[in-house]
C-alpha cells in the first residue's frame, strides 16, 4: 500500500487548515531560537483547568496565561477566559470554584482557542506538566479542523528536577507537583486551582528555576532544553 510521506501529509494539513490557524502559523520564522539569549524570547506561561484528565473526551473549563520577557512577568500581557460547557459535571465545582450559573463570563471553546493562538503567536510555551495542557489545546484544535500547536515548550517540573543535586534525588522518576515547587521556592499559593492563578504561580516558579540554573549568567533556550 502506498503511504504518503509524513512531511507531505503535514504540509497538506497546513494548506487545508482554517484561516485562523494559518494566521497563527505565519508568525513563526525560520530562524532557530536554541542559541538565543533568554532576553530575546517571549515566554507564555499557561495553564488549563479541565473537567477531567482524559484529553480526548474531557473539556477545558478555563485557560489562563501570562507573558514573560527577560526577567519580568508582564501582568498587562495576560489571557484568561472561562469556557462555556454544554455538559455540567458537578464534581468539578469544588476543585475549580467554577459554577454552572456563576458570575464568570464564559465564551465558547472555539473563541477561546482562536484567541489563545492569536495571543501566543510564536512564543515559547511554559507550563507545569505542560504536556497535558498542550494536549488539551491540540484536541480542541482538532475539533476545529486545525493542526497541532507549533510552539516550543518547557516544563517547569522537568526544569525543577535539574536544580536538585543528583545525590539528593532518591526517586529519579518522581513527578513534583506545583504545590511542592511552591513550598521549596517559597511562592504564595493564594490563587491555586484557577487557570490564571496557576499560570502566574508557575511563571514565578519558572523565573526562580531559571535563576538557579543561570549560574554563569549565560543561559540560553538551548541550555533549558538540555536533559
Amino acid at each position: 500500500m502506498f503511504k504518503i510521506p509524513f512531511f507531505d501529509l503535514f504540509s497538506r494539513k497546513q494548506k487545508n487548515a482554517p484561516a485562523f490557524y494559518k494566521a497563527y502559523a505565519d508568525t513563526f520564522q525560520a530562524k532557530k531560537i536554541k542559541n538565543l539569549p533568554l532576553e530575546d524570547l517571549r515566554f507564555v506561561v499557561f495553564d488549563t483547568e479541565t473537567t477531567g484528565l482524559d484529553v480526548r473526551n474531557d473539556r477545558m473549563l478555563s485557560i489562563g496565561a501570562v507573558g514573560i520577557v527577560g526577567n519580568t512577568i508582564y501582568v498587562n500581557d495576560t489571557y484568561a477566559f472561562f469556557i462555556h460547557q454544554d455538559k455540567f459535571k458537578a464534581e468539578t465545582v469544588p476543585v475549580h470554584g467554577i459554577l454552572r450559573d456563576g458570575k464568570y463570563k464564559q465564551i465558547s471553546e472555539e473563541d477561546a482557542v482562536k484567541g489563545f493562538l492569536k495571543y501566543i503567536g510564536n512564543s515559547v510555551l511554559v507550563g507545569h506538566h505542560v504536556g497535558f495542557d498542550i494536549a488539551m489545546i491540540n484536541y480542541a484544535l482538532k475539533r476545529l479542523g486545525a493542526p497541532k500547536l507549533k510552539n516550543k515548550a518547557l516544563d517547569t517540573g522537568v526544569l525543577y528536577k535539574r536544580t536538585i543535586h543528583q545525590v539528593n534525588i532518591l526517586n529519579k522518576d518522581k513527578q513534583y507537583s506545583l504545590d511542592e515547587l511552591c513550598a521549596d521556592l517559597k511562592i504564595d499559593k493564594a490563587d491555586r486551582h484557577k487557570a490564571a492563578g496557576d499560570a502566574f504561580i508557575t511563571a514565578l516558579a519558572f523565573l526562580k528555576i531559571r535563576g538557579r540554573l543561570n549560574i554563569k549568567g549565560q543561559l540560553t533556550y538551548k541550555h533549558l532544553t538540555r536533559h
